[in-house]
């Protein structure tokens, strides 16, 4: 402990991805004192910056499951919030197709779980779906009008100036090490939140610096179950390990012949090799499925393997006969934090709160990836209204 009394906030967030960003944004608006704390020297470079940038319907989540729940809350919000705030986007509407008898099934899945979420799908017969897209070879589709796409870093960018009008702060890097409760003071008009007392790794200290919060939010992306085995005082059943799987994207050289997103019938966990497209509508592929040995986020390889193009072929050609040959190129990866294995039937987001772990003021964002970024405004306002007892906004 100390000598003298460590600088005091009211609430940290650790890390600077968009669910980080919305949390943080949420709890300032609440009138909190905020500041974030990134580890690297930019915000978003982790799971924020590495994705398909799509924005979810909320057709493949379990009806009541926090996925269905804060992805069909969160598009509503992410919609509004990006035409309020002049953030690029886009609502394209994708199609979910099937490509042979076999695959008919996992579309009335999905059309089950849309209509149990309350979100709008259409069934089209394969002349229907070429009529729309004649590039487009498959049995049958469902048309989903309200996914779409974002600028994620225009998002971010966004959040983060919301944050710092409410008085909140990014405090880049700034890497947690560790974090334990703080000791009951009698004479606290609250004692039921005691707070923590957290250490914080900067570059330019050669000491930790202490900081005192009476919230603490982990939404650390790819390293909050390690933020999370650092707190002291929570059980170990609340601390799990973390699986990385890596997706690969390529981009398509030359415009791609379709307007909407094209997905194919999902398999398992995984949704299989899609067509996104970008603001400017170039077509990228992707991702693929890659679990990976590695234990810690700095081990991962974020290198594409271009003989990992043939696989994309084949899956694409299926649902695109005319893709040519040679016109996939490399172009990145990224690396979704789960809370399992190979194998493994994929969980729900793990939002552990005081309810769940009975330490006041704390909240674990755990597995928090796809639709992760769609779902960011109402993480954020689930979050506040969990710590604050405050209703989510309308």
């Amino acid at each position: 402990m100390p000598d003298t009394a460590p600088d005091h906030v009211d609430a940290l967030v650790v890390g600077a991805g968009v669910v980080g960003l919305a949390v943080a944004r949420a709890l300032a608006q609440a009138g909190l004192e905020v500041v974030v704390l990134e580890r690297e020297s930019a915000m978003g470079t982790g799971v924020s910056s590495r994705n398909s940038e799509v924005i979810h319907a909320g057709l493949y989540y379990p009806p009541g499951s926090l996925k269905a729940q804060l992805c069909v809350r969160g598009k509503e919000l992410l919609y509004a919030y990006c035409t309020s705030h002049g953030v690029a986007h886009q609502q394209c509407g994708k199609l979910i197709v099937a490509t042979d008898a076999e695959q008919m099934a996992g579309l009335q899945t999905i059309a089950a779980r849309a209509a149990a979420n309350g979100v709008p799908v259409q069934w089209l017969n394969a002349e229907e779906a070429r009529a729309l897209e004649p590039a487009l070879q498959c049995e049958a589709a469902l048309l989903s009008p309200t996914t779409g796409i974002v600028d994620s870093h225009g998002l971010m960018l966004a959040l983060q100036g919301d944050l710092e009008a409410a008085g909140g702060a990014v405090a880049l890097g700034s890497r947690l090490l560790s974090a334990e409760p703080l000791e009951k003071q009698p004479d606290s008009a609250d004692s039921a939140h005691s707070g923590w007392l957290v250490q914080v790794a900067t570059a330019d200290a050669t000491e930790p610096t202490p900081l005192a919060c009476r919230y603490l939010i982990n939404a650390a992306g790819l390293y909050a179950c390690e933020v999370a085995q650092s707190i002291r005082g929570l059980s170990p059943a609340m601390q799990p390990r973390a699986h990385f799987a890596k997706g690969n994207y390529y981009t398509l050289v030359g415009r791609a012949p379709f307007s909407r997103l094209i997905y194919p019938a999902p398999q398992d966990a995984w949704l299989g090799v899609h067509l996104t497209l970008d603001l400017g509508g170039q077509a990228k592929f992707g991702p693929d499925l890659e679990w990976l040995a590695v234990e810690r986020p700095e081990d991962i390889d974020y290198a594409v393997d271009p003989q990992r193009a043939e696989a994309f072929y084949a899956e694409v050609r299926r649902y695109w006969p005319a893709l040519p040959d040679g016109a996939l190129q490399p172009s990145y990866s990224g690396v979704r934090p789960k809370l399992y294995g190979p194998g493994e039937a994929a969980p729900d987001f793990r939002i552990d709160g005081p309810a769940q772990h009975g330490l006041p003021g704390l909240v674990n964002l755990l597995g928090i990836e796809s639709p992760g970024l769609t779902s960011a405004l109402a993480i954020g306002d689930y979050v506040a209204e969990q710590l604050l007892q405050q209703p989510a906004r309308a």
